[in-house]
């Protein structure tokens, strides 16, 4: 049986979307080498109670630098192919950018005062950190989309199959 316009669409767009994210990570990741980024990452990072610690051991520079490493590394599992691998890049994902959302709560000028402050957002700051929310759902997707094929694929045994669509 051929599959119908809407199988192939979709097929399109879940490698588009795996792609498009494997993008995103490692250029986000090696922007984190640099002095630019580091400086930028400052302010969201200071102000949070999660990661607010890692400068202090790690300076900023090496904050930003572990991070482009995880970004880097995230971008390449989600690309891997293999399902393990690539639900585990999609997991990455999901602590990346449920640690970036609560920056909203914790980072100053996120909320945009001359609008009546918090739930309006800064076109600086807020826009920045809002598109996470629809970069969390696609990692949220894309691990389960690896999750779920692990049980399609009998030649799988301990993780090591490539994607297979049911």
């Amino acid at each position: 049986m051929k599959p119908g316009a809407g199988a192939c669409i979709e097929t399109v767009g879940s490698a588009v979307t795996r792609c498009g994210l494997a993008l995103i990570f490692p250029w986000f990741g090696a922007m984190k080498f640099t002095s630019y980024e580091a400086s930028g990452i400052e302010q969201l990072v200071a102000h949070s109670p999660l990661v607010g610690w890692w400068p202090a051991l790690l300076g900023l520079r090496g904050t930003s630098d572990m991070l482009g490493v995880f970004e880097s590394a995230t971008g390449v599992l989600l690309l891997a192919g293999l399902l393990v691998m690539s639900a585990i890049g999609g997991a990455m994902g999901v602590v990346t950018f449920l640690t970036t959302l609560s920056f909203c709560l914790t980072t100053p000028g996120v909320g945009e005062l001359l609008a009546g402050g918090f739930p309006a957002i800064s076109g600086d700051v807020g826009h920045f950190l809002l598109k996470d929310a629809a970069l969390l759902g696609i990692s949220i997707w894309l691990a389960g989309e690896a999750l779920v094929a692990t049980r399609f694929s009998p030649a799988l045994g301990q993780g090591a199959g490539h994607f297979v669509r049911p």
